[in-house]
């Protein structure tokens, strides 16, 4: 069967496109892709004193590990643990007690009951709020604010003080290593960071000369005088993006970021079905859009073009028997694989998995309009039980 030229010429042109897209994107776009910024050990004369904040709402199964290994970091200054237990019901208030007794290590933690939450405040916000607040009584040089789902590397937080003191950053921030070990996390939590890596370039983070900038969540260490000095939490106390809308009010006041990644601290929390990932991704797809119909447009177009019409161009191709624009597609599919396989590999996977990358775009569009979809529905923000307002 021949293909009308006209048809022909269209292929040919929404190929080459998506060619020039990912030449740019592996040269020009702040090399994302390489999974290169990492913290490096150092070592200081006097070392601060740090306040580790943990918010935590119904994490019995997980807050036992995160609190070890807080508590047993090898830290050479003066460590305290607060840990705001945010009206949970499975009792993980007391097991962080428990566990903080059974190392010994009881005077080092303290539990504070969270109130109940105002209008206008996202959980974990107002949660950290209060975790602030009390961290005031013991004076910190440094605040950690970490989630109560991650474990630490013993090493942590030496490395994390010794890098903001030594580059001077007022927030210094770790993209944890997720899990990553059903079917569903191994095809879709390596590329949750390899999309936000490209949507946020560490190395273009770390540069005081841009503009971007973007934290992660799970492991932020942050100087309390330019907490302050952007407001406070309070700033951000609606935000459902809050470490990226965090790091943003930090680079807008002056102060120098670094975003990393390290292998050796991990996040416990299990991703073990295709819905519990999509229920991460959907609550907030949509808001990293700021909730634009027009964004939103651009974003399944965009996805279509760099990420799923390389494979439909090949299969086209080679059914066509256009066997040129076939190859054309394939390599343009091959540099999307290149670009994936440093992600695969940090995260100790077969480098076949970097081929699964148009699949995983797919799924990770659909997300993004059920995303579109929710907030549509006034239910975009919810999370741990709660349904924050829809926004306009």
């Amino acid at each position: 069967m021949t293909m009308p030229p006209v048809l022909t010429l269209l292929l040919w042109g929404v190929t080459a496109l998506s060619l020039l897209i990912w030449l740019v994107l592996l040269l020009f776009w702040g090399q994302f892709w390489r999974m290169d910024q990492r913290l490096q050990g150092g070592d200081l004369r006097t070392w601060p004193r740090v306040v580790a904040v943990v918010p935590a709402r119904n994490e019995a199964a997980v807050i036992g590990a995160s609190v070890r290994s807080l508590l047993e970091q090898d830290y050479p200054g003066t460590l305290h643990l607060i840990v705001v237990d945010d009206q949970s019901e499975d009792g993980t208030g007391e097991i962080a007690r428990q566990t903080a007794l059974e190392l010994g290590k009881g005077d080092r933690l303290t539990v504070i009951e969270g109130t109940p939450l105002p209008r206008g405040w996202s959980g974990k916000l107002w949660a950290l709020s209060q975790g602030i607040a009390a961290a005031c009584a013991f004076h910190p040089d440094y605040l950690l604010l970490t989630d109560a789902d991650i474990a630490h590397d013993p090493q942590n937080l030496r490395q994390l003080v010794a890098h903001a003191r030594q580059q001077q950053c007022a927030l210094v921030s770790l993209m944890v290593k997720l899990r990553c070990q059903s079917v569903w996390e191994k095809l879709l939590i390596p590329a949750f960071v390899f999309f936000f890596a490209k949507l946020y370039p560490f190395r273009w983070v770390n540069d005081p000369k841009r503009s971007t900038a973007a934290a992660a969540g799970g492991c932020i260490l942050i100087d309390p005088g330019a907490l302050a000095k952007i407001g406070g939490i309070a700033c951000i106390r609606d935000a459902l993006i809050d470490d990226c809308s965090l790091a943003a009010a930090v680079k807008r006041a002056g102060y120098r970021l670094w975003l990393g990644l390290t292998p050796t601290t991990v996040s416990l929390r299990a991703y073990n079905s295709l819905n519990s990932i999509w229920q991460m991704v959907a609550r907030t797809a949509y808001t990293q859009l700021s909730y634009s119909p027009l964004l939103l447009v651009g974003t399944v177009i965009g996805m279509t073009l760099v990420y799923l019409w390389p494979p439909l161009a090949l299969a086209v191709g080679l059914s066509g028997g256009l066997l040129p624009l076939a190859a054309l597609a394939g390599l343009v599919w091959g540099l999307m694989a290149i670009a994936y396989a440093p992600t695969v590999r940090f995260y100790g996977l077969n480098g076949a998995w970097a081929l699964t990358l148009p699949v995983i775009a797919f799924l990770y569009t659909l997300m993004t309009l059920d995303s579109a979809r929710r907030h549509w529905q006034g239910r975009g923000g919810a999370w741990k039980g709660r349904i924050y307002p829809r926004k306009s």
